[in-house]
């Protein structure tokens, strides 16, 4: 993190009832906390190329074609 984004957290935060502060605190350490989750790229490069192409183009015009409708009476 760069120090302009940690000096515009300080900057807000000092604007912040001590309340809040603590409830930005207690935020920062849960995000400390947490475990990351995912698989690494690295990880995910022996997978590469593995569809073929003529798939890929199945399922990106299916994606597509299915994102581009408007049901107005769905909600």
């Amino acid at each position: 993190m760069t120090n302009s984004v940690i000096s515009k957290v300080v900057e807000h935060m000092e604007m912040l009832p001590s309340d809040l502060q603590q409830m930005v605190l207690e935020f920062v350490q849960s995000l400390q906390a947490s475990p990351l989750r995912g698989t690494p790229g690295k990880q995910l490069l022996q997978f590469a190329g593995f569809i073929p192409v003529d798939e890929l183009d199945f399922l990106r015009d299916a994606i597509t074609a299915g994102c581009e409708q408007v049901d107005l009476n769905e909600w």
